[in-house]
Parts: structure tokens; C-alpha cells; sequence
């Protein structure tokens, strides 16, 4: 590794370890939530990530325990009508929709994998409406495997500290697992959601209240708190 890839490495691990401190006491993702009340259950995480997009955490977590109060494997979702799923995740966005493609995949997981969540990204991208975020947050939640997932609080902030430089999230995943040792793939979705939903905001940052403003190179920010 060049010696000026070892500096933005170091300052990026340095960055993961001040959140992991200063996000303590803050609500966890709902896919932490999913882990911390039902275990370690893949099936349980991808069904809570279907129903976070595109929704807040403070609506999908409800609606994920409402959801699983009633079913909690792919054999028993599918006994459950559309209609009643759709009534336990109201109101997520989409719910309708999203009642269908839970549906669609637990028959699909049933039929081709005898009910078992894989533990391959290209395996879990081939159902319908799983991307690759979905995909490496089952990986790296449901069976504890290095994955990161890059959501809109990952690619923007990693790119305001400026420890990449990147268009998309396909390339800000890239850009990350190069920068990134694997030990810390897993935690680093979690702390920049954290920090992305209280402090590092997407207009108007809280820049007076962040601990890794030292750490920051500020890009793009024009206007801040």
C-alpha cells in the first residue's frame, strides 16, 4: 500500500473508532434491532431490508415486528394472503408492492433453496427486488460475513470526509473495500447511518456538534450548523 493510501486508511479506521464511541447511546439501524431481538436469522434481516427502503427506520422497525409477530420463516409468510401482509407493514412506502415481493421471495427461497437465505451477494441479487445494499446487509447482519453496504448515509458522508472520491455507490463499495481493512466492513454501514440520520445530515450538517469535524475535509458542505 502507497504510503499516502496508508494515511487515508489510518484516518479512516481513526474516524470508525471516534464514531463507534460517540454513537453509543444512539438508536441502532433496525437491521442491528432485527439481530439484538430475534438473533442472528437472515431470513429476518432480508425481509426488515425490503421493508426499510425507501422508509424510515422509525416506520419499518415497527412494522418489521408487526410483520414477524405473524410469521417469521419463508414456510410461514407464505400462508399468509398479500392483504394481510400489507396490512402489517402498513405504512412503509410502497407496501403494497413490498407485500408482494416478500411473498415472491419467500415461494422463490422454498423453491430453490429449500427455505435457506443464501450466503452469496450474486445468489441473494438473483431474487427480484434485492439489490446489492440488500444483498451485503444479509450477508453481513444475517450471517455475520464481511460485506459492505453502501446506502445513500454511506456514499454521501464517506465522500464529505473526503476519504474517497466517487459518483455511485457501486463505486463508493469498491473504493471502501480497498481502503477499508475487512474487520471493519460490517460496523461501518451502521455507525455512518447513525451519524448520517443526527449529525452529518444532508443539508445543513451539524458541524459544530461532530466529533470527526478534525477528521473532515468538509467537501461540498456550504452551508452548516
Amino acid at each position: 500500500m502507497k504510503h499516502a493510501q496508508l494515511l487515508e486508511q489510518q484516518r479512516a479506521i481513526k474516524i470508525i473508532e471516534t464514531l463507534r464511541e460517540a454513537t453509543k447511546n444512539m438508536v441502532r439501524p433496525a437491521a442491528d434491532l432485527i439481530t439484538q431481538e430475534y438473533g442472528q436469522n437472515p431470513y429476518l434481516v432480508l425481509v426488515s431490508c425490503i421493508l426499510s427502503l425507501r422508509t424510515k427506520d422509525s416506520v419499518s422497525w415497527p412494522a418489521s415486528r408487526r410483520l414477524f409477530s405473524c410469521a417469521r420463516t419463508p414456510e410461514s409468510m407464505v400462508q399468509l394472503s398479500q392483504e394481510v401482509i400489507a396490512q402489517q407493514i402498513y405504512p412503509c412506502g410502497f407496501y403494497r408492492q413490498k407485500a408482494k415481493t416478500i411473498l415472491a421471495i419467500s415461494a422463490d427461497l422454498l423453491s430453490r433453496f429449500d427455505g435457506a437465505v443464501p450466503q452469496t451477494k450474486e445468489e441473494l441479487m438473483s431474487f427480484n427486488g434485492v439489490g446489492p445494499k440488500t444483498a451485503n446487509l444479509v450477508l453481513a447482519e444475517g450471517f455475520g460475513i464481511p460485506a459492505l453496504c453502501v446506502d445513500v448515509h454511506v456514499h454521501r458522508i464517506s465522500n464529505r470526509l473526503g476519504i474517497i472520491k466517487t459518483q455511485t455507490p457501486q463505486e463508493t463499495e469498491q473504493a471502501l473495500m480497498a481502503l477499508l481493512p475487512s474487520e471493519y466492513w460490517r460496523e461501518f454501514n451502521g455507525l455512518l447511518v447513525m451519524w448520517g440520520q443526527n449529525i452529518c445530515v444532508p443539508q445543513s450538517p451539524k458541524c459544530s456538534q461532530c466529533v470527526v469535524r478534525p477528521l473532515c475535509d468538509r467537501v461540498g458542505v456550504v452551508r452548516s450548523r
